[in-house]
Parts: C-alpha cells; structure tokens; sequence
C-alpha cells in the first residue's frame, strides 16, 4: 500500500525540489521490491505450511485443503469441510460464511 498525500515543493530551491522527488522514487522502488519478496515468502511458506496454524503439511498425517473461499491452504483442523460445496472451508471463512463473530460463541 503506497501512502499518497500532496507535496509542496513551491518554497524549496530546485535542488531540494529534486532531492525530495529523488527520495520519493527510491522510495516507491524500495517499497515494490519488498512486497515482491514478501509475497515470495508468503507463496513458499503456504505451500509447506498450515497459513492459520503454521503445521508442516505431511502425506497422510496433515493433509493439505484449499478453502473454497479464499483459496488459501490449510489443514483439517483449521478448517470445516462443507457437504453443500463438495470442499473445504477455513474457520475464518466459515465464520464469514454464517455471520458469527469469533467471541459472540462465549458469552
């Protein structure tokens, strides 16, 4: 997520006025090569890894479901299998799914 807001360079010299904007798309550059590499991690940690409980996914021990809904992986249990749907559906989605906030189920 970039931040935008309005520069005003009006009172600095051009030279400021050059650096600031120089900055800026260093910046901006910077900014792109780390969510590149974050979504690098993210996409190699969900493929080995439960993304809720962080579990190794493991034949026949911990398998592996995508949810239906958010197309993330997760294990069995993090997540519903739903008869309707034919497939699996993790928590948060479930919860989504039939409008239940997580701490209304205690009180």
């Amino acid at each position: 997520m970039i931040l935008c807001f309005k520069l005003d360079l009006s009172k600095l010299t051009d030279e400021e006025a050059k650096h600031v904007w120089d900055f800026r798309h260093k910046s901006q550059v910077l900014h792109s090569k780390h969510q590149h590499h974050i979504y690098h991690c993210n996409t190699g940690l969900q493929k080995s890894y439960c993304i809720r409980c962080l579990k190794p996914f493991k034949f026949l021990v911990n398998n592996k479901f995508q949810c239906l809904d958010c197309g993330l992986s997760v294990c069995k249990s993090c997540s519903r299998y739903n008869k309707k749907d034919l497939g699996w559906v993790c928590d948060p989605c479930h919860m989504t799914r039939y409008n239940c906030k997580p701490f209304k189920l205690y009180l």
